[in-house]
């Protein structure tokens, strides 16, 4: 199974928790509204902490990494893209912030939580992504080397050469 995020179980998964509270305010369960408030992101937060020795179990497969290999500075920007509750996004970031180090990237996060147009306008139904110049995009939790990889590639210009 890839291991990525697709927008609409983070969505269902807010909808789950929205509507819990809902629900407990609706019929008047004050306590159990307090408990739903703080349980379930504190729930989610150890969901996501946990996920990497979780996701075997789940069907998503191991979490592994395969380092990068010898990388040089480059100067390009890195977009990636990310949602509040999905379980590969912190592990992405995470990944590129240490490449970002010894790469000398310019690396941008942008949170699609609230924004799901942003990737929708450009096909993509789940996170995490990472958009390198000039418009390649890499889908799901990808290795270190794979982003080096890919940051490492020599721009293309798209303009003729000037004689």
């Amino acid at each position: 199974m890839k291991q990525q995020c697709h927008i609409s179980m983070i969505y269902l998964s807010w909808a789950v928790y929205l509507g819990g509270l809902a629900a407990a305010v609706w019929y008047a369960q004050w306590v159990f509204a307090a408990a739903w408030l703080v349980a379930a992101p504190v729930i989610q937060w150890l969901y996501i902490r946990k996920f990497p020795s979780l996701s075997a179990g789940m069907g998503y497969g191991r979490i592994i990494d395969e380092p990068a290999g010898t990388v040089a500075a480059k100067p390009v920007k890195v977009t990636v893209y990310t949602a509040l509750g999905c379980p590969f996004c912190p592990l992405i970031e995470q990944r590129l912030e240490s490449l970002q180090k010894t790469m000398n990237f310019s690396l941008e996060k942008v949170d699609v939580t609230l924004r799901p147009d942003l990737l929708t306008s450009k096909g993509i139904r789940s996170v995490p992504v990472v958009e390198v110049p000039p418009g390649r995009y890499l889908f799901g939790l990808v290795s270190t080397k794979d982003l080096a990889d890919a940051i490492a590639q020599p721009l293309l210009d798209p303009s003729p050469a000037q004689h």
